[in-house]
């Protein structure tokens, strides 16, 4: 194998298939980069039996066909740090990956390439597109809805649901709900999948601000996602997610309307208050208290209390009501609007906050039940 790269198509390359490491494996070859030049292509691979990710460098011209498999780690560390020139890769007679590039040469122990498990063929059921950075929005404003707790792994994941010719993303985590969603065309292709978080936060490293679009495919157990040169597949989570229709109350006892900047602030200064470090990290709820024309927001601990007053809009009854100021804070900043709608049940039911120009955002927020 010797191929001659411009480092900088080849680190764009790396940058796509570049993931999270596997961590503590009995098996080396899963933290490997698969490299494998041939019909004027450079093919890597990286894949570690639950993520796979391929990227295709086009009309390259190749001296000697072959493939390899090398620390992707290590790989990718070399590259970065080489000058920007021409980078030549080669085999030495002992297996050795040689990289070169103008006065610098490393050279790094392989493994065998025909031992790699190389991205899976999909036999595809439904699939959908959709613009790379709509895409890489809806997971932006879902991904911190998602279950950090293995002992519920349905809800690790994110629900992509294709209904009524519209794509809704679900994240919950049984404190909250974010719901994003976005309008794409199907030809009668509703389906629905449940995607693990962790790998929809890699995808979505790799997606640009752009209007290309990237395809996303489904079958049995595995997810297809397709976007310029590169391929991403990963597995599916198996079970039932949560109904999210029937959890979000229809009804509502109390409406406010608030510029979405001054409350955000105003649970911020509060919730300074919220975390005791001589209890331990004990964390205390913030105060929503709904009056006639304003709201006011407080917390009170061992080491203080806080005050804020925010003028509102507000329809229905008054109403007092505590919460996690971080659940509250991950929603207000996952919604684009200047102004948003807080609709609130009773003081145990879940808060509403929505969008006012339009229902692509949708966030439930559990309150904290406040001592007498």
């Amino acid at each position: 194998m010797k191929v001659v790269l411009e480092k900088e198509i080849l680190l764009l390359g790396l940058n796509n298939v570049s993931r999270t490491s596997v961590g503590r494996t009995t098996s080396p070859i899963l933290e490997g980069i698969h490299i494998n030049c041939k019909n004027n292509q450079v093919i890597l691979t990286t894949n570690d039996n639950e993520l796979g990710m391929e990227y295709t460098i086009n009309s390259i011209d190749i001296i000697e066909e072959g493939k390899v498999v090398v620390n992707s780690r290590m790989f990718a560390d070399i590259i970065r740090k080489l000058p920007n020139d021409d980078i030549t890769l080669s085999i030495t007679d002992k297996n050795l990956l040689l990289i070169e590039c103008e006065g610098s040469q490393y050279k790094l122990s392989t493994m065998n390439p025909d031992e790699f498990i190389l991205l899976p063929t999909i036999d595809i059921e439904k699939s959908i597109q959709i613009q790379q950075k709509v895409f890489k929005d809806m997971i932006k404003r879902t991904i911190f809805a998602v279950s950090q707790e293995e002992n519920r792994p349905i809800f690790t994941g994110c629900l992509l649901e294709v209904k009524d010719s519209s794509l809704n993303m679900v994240a919950v985590d049984g404190f909250r709900l974010a719901l994003r969603k976005s309008p794409v065309f199907t030809e009668n292709q509703d389906f629905s999948a449940i995607i693990p978080g962790k790998y929809l936060n890699e995808i979505s490293k790799n997606l640009g601000e752009i209007e290309d679009m990237i395809k996303l495919s489904i079958s049995k157990n595995q997810a297809l996602f397709e976007f310029d040169n590169c391929k991403i597949v990963t597995r599916l989570l198996d079970g039932e997610f949560l109904n999210y229709e029937n959890v979000i109350p229809k009804d509502k006892e109390t409406r406010i309307k608030i510029n979405r900047y001054a409350l955000q602030s105003a649970i911020e200064r509060a919730a300074i208050f919220s975390i005791s470090a001589g209890e331990k990290e004990k964390k205390y709820p913030i105060k929503i208290y709904v009056n006639v024309g304003n709201i006011i927001v407080s917390c009170t601990s061992q080491i203080g209390d806080a005050k804020e007053e925010v003028l509102v809009e507000t329809e229905g009854k008054e109403l007092e009501i505590g919460f996690n100021p971080k659940y509250l804070l991950d929603a207000l900043k996952s919604i684009e609007d200047e102004e948003v709608y807080m609709d609130f049940g009773s003081n145990i039911s879940p808060c509403i906050i929505r969008s006012i120009s339009d229902n692509k955002y949708t966030n439930m927020v559990l309150p904290v039940r406040l001592k007498e």
